[in-house]
């Protein structure tokens, strides 16, 4: 079992499947990743490199692209969600949006390379 798996396993149902749901779509557009740790978060990785982190706290679920430069980028397509230089939060009943998270994946895997 890896990181990603276990940590969902811990998770409350709603939770876990939300973010389940966000890695299903990571896992349609990268399709070789591993699972690890990146900055002590449970991680996918591709090519070795952090692809794509995601998280419960008590308030709110989060994304983690591993990268600033992609959070702007995708920034006015998400109205209404909490945004910081590398975190998109959201909630279980505000999904983000799938094409959004196709456009961070794609981004991210240029970014490195894979």
């Amino acid at each position: 079992m890896g990181e990603v798996t276990a940590y969902l396993d811990g998770l409350d149902a709603d939770r876990a499947a939300a973010l389940r749901r966000v890695l299903a779509i990571v896992a349609e557009e990268a399709h070789e990743t591993q699972e690890g740790k990146s900055y002590g978060m449970p991680a996918l990785k591709a090519a070795g490199k952090p692809l794509i982190s995601v998280i419960a706290t008590k308030t709110h679920l989060s994304l983690f692209p591993f990268s600033g430069e992609i959070v702007e980028r995708v920034a006015d397509r998400l109205p209404g969600f909490s945004l910081s230089k590398g975190t998109i939060r959201f909630q279980v009943d505000q999904p983000l949006p799938d094409d959004v998270i196709r456009d961070i994946v794609r981004a991210r895997l240029a970014q490195i390379g894979a």
